[in-house]
């Protein structure tokens, strides 16, 4: 792969799904799918592109502020997000002898199409939508630009000295 396309300097881990249910709604294959998709999917893409990492080059994995939250309806969600923040902090130790920095973006909500796929109606995601608002000390959703900036800078030589680390974008929500 090398060969083919050089070396990969940055690397953004920005897949998953979000699926929000009260416990008693959860069974064994929703649970495995959120992990399969949030956890498992994440380790084995950086596993597999360690050997065209440069040296050094920059890894960020997409967290989320719920793995701090403790919110309901979240349970696995936010499972699989604390894993995948607990796995960055330990990729760090593994591969930071090889010029790889990981590092962690979590975010709060932000506008983007996540909201409309939860499969809520109007007056539900409306009433969701207003609950969260209320519950952002900044008064709104961040920007996709706004996390789209963070990855920049956790991509960038300004962070070169930033290993394992979590930065929250949230706009205040995990401080009440």
């Amino acid at each position: 792969m090398r060969s083919a396309f050089g070396r990969l300097d940055i690397l953004f881990v920005n897949a998953g799904i979000a699926d929000f249910r009260p416990l008693a709604a959860w069974d064994e294959a929703g649970f495995d799918r959120s992990f399969a998709v949030n956890v498992k999917g994440p380790l084995f893409l950086v596993q597999a592109l360690v050997p065209v990492l440069g040296n050094p080059a920059s890894v960020i994995l997409n967290g989320s502020i719920n793995a701090r939250l403790g919110k309901p309806n979240s349970i696995v969600y936010a499972a699989t997000k604390a894993a995948l923040i607990s796995m960055a902090r330990t990729l760090s130790g593994e591969l930071i002898a090889h010029g790889i920095r990981v590092n962690v973006v979590s975010p709060g909500p932000v506008v983007t199409p996540l909201y409309g796929k939860l499969g809520l109606s109007d007056a539900d995601l409306s009433g969701m939508k207003d609950y969260l608002i209320g519950a952002i000390p900044a008064g709104r959703f961040g920007e996709p630009r706004e996390i789209a900036d963070a990855v920049v800078h956790f991509a960038s030589d300004e962070s070169r000295y930033t290993v394992g680390s979590e930065l929250i974008i949230d706009g205040g929500m995990s401080n009440i």
